[in-house]
């Protein structure tokens, strides 16, 4: 799970969007964008990896917890909602039969 995230600062902006890391809090021009705990974790986990292709199985430890040993689709549609409430469509990138990469 994350949880702790030492190593970035308690504000994060990019664009137009502002992640309060220790608050949970995620706005676009001052409007909340209201993130599950994991659509939030996973955001953290791409901007903390931001140019670095994820292997779907790393995403799955680093905000699951735990791996993955079969086929499921919980991933694609947290990235999905994340691309839809960001409007990040072309930012979080699919990399074919690897996972994904935030690519800013």
């Amino acid at each position: 799970m994350l949880r702790r995230y030492n190593k970035l600062n308690d504000i994060i902006k990019i664009e137009n969007i502002e992640i309060n890391v220790v608050a949970r809090i995620v706005k676009n021009q001052n409007q909340k964008i209201e993130l599950t705990p994991k659509e939030f974790d996973l955001l953290v986990l791409l901007i903390q990896n931001k140019g670095v292709a994820l292997y779907r199985e790393i995403i799955f430890e680093k905000v699951w917890g735990e791996e993955i040993e079969f086929e499921t689709r919980t991933l694609d549609l947290h990235i999905q909602r994340l691309r839809k409430k960001l409007n990040w469509k072309d930012k979080i990138k699919t990399i074919y039969k690897i996972g994904y990469m935030l690519e800013i």
